[in-house]
């Protein structure tokens, strides 16, 4: 337990630093009326519609300006839904920014939970910050020409994760289910699991076809086959870890053993928050949880 509060604290420090340099945000469009921002934190998906813009988290609140504006290079229609794909800072930090602009919140119902628990910790509860509208197992929203379907996975990234699909623009927004190229960060704390992430991605699978766009909560814009490629790297590691445990392997010695990694090392999936040591762990401790 106390080795997760560790992982913990280095992720705030990583999100507290991280918040602190300059941003850049570049719009990419991904499909017609459906772009991908990118800019520090979780990839924002967006979709231009009838009633405004919709998009998917919304980053940090410092960087609601400069979201805003560049969201103005694809219509001067507000922002007026947005669901978060979780409940981690750096996908719903601009909530309350949205929401003063007139937007709606949507996520799955987990994630209001955990935003209102940290919130009562701290002493007050924020209402602007949180999802008014929330969902179970999903959600279904249409619009004139497009429908976008809404998708709860448990206990995969954390225990409110939820992947976004465009029916008819084919694009598939992941959140943290799936970070392209990286060792993707399980939050044990928070209801995630090797094996539930592992399910998240077959699901996203049998979403998907071959010309899907799939957007990932972090790294490039990916295909299905990129996605393909992240599983097989999951149940590979997953594997490897597991027969070590079965073998009566301690914890220390499964984080050390750089073999059990060293395949997907050689292709910089460490290159990210996650590096190789980091992941043996969280694998290891997932399974024996």
């Amino acid at each position: 337990m106390k080795k997760l509060f560790i992982l913990g604290l280095s992720l705030i420090w990583f999100t507290s630093s991280a918040q602190q340099k300059e941003v850049t945000i570049t719009i990419d469009p991904v499909s017609e009326n459906i772009y991908m921002l990118t800019g520090q934190g979780g990839n924002i998906g967006v979709f231009k519609n009838e009633k405004g813009l919709f998009i998917i988290d919304d980053q940090f609140a410092r960087l609601s300006e400069k979201i805003l504006t560049g969201l103005k290079t694809i219509s001067d229609n507000p922002v007026t839904m947005v669901i978060n794909t979780h409940y981690h800072g750096d996908h719903t930090g601009g909530n309350e920014n949205m929401t003063k602009q007139g937007a709606t919140i949507f996520a799955q119902k987990n994630v209001r939970s955990r935003m209102e628990n940290a919130q009562k910790e701290k002493g007050s509860v924020n209402s602007n910050t949180l999802p008014v509208i929330t969902f179970d197992e999903g959600l279904q929203l249409y619009f004139k020409d497009e429908n976008v379907k809404a998708y709860h996975v448990h206990n995969a990234h954390t225990d409110g994760d939820a992947l976004i699909y465009f029916a008819n623009g084919n694009v598939l927004h992941m959140g943290d289910t799936f970070f392209n190229g990286r060792y993707p960060y399980v939050d044990l704390n928070s209801g995630g699991s090797i094996k539930g992430y592992i399910k998240a991605s077959e699901k996203a699978l049998l979403i998907a076809n071959d010309d899907t766009k799939i957007i990932p909560g972090h790294g490039a814009l990916a295909s299905k086959k990129d996605l393909q490629g992240f599983l097989t790297m999951l149940k590979e590691v997953t594997a490897n870890v597991q027969k070590e445990i079965d073998a009566g392997s301690s914890e220390d010695a499964v984080v050390k053993n750089k073999a059990l990694t060293a395949k997907y090392d050689a292709k910089d999936f460490g290159s990210g928050f996650i590096n190789p040591k980091r992941m043996r762990k969280t694998i290891y401790l997932s399974l024996t949880k």
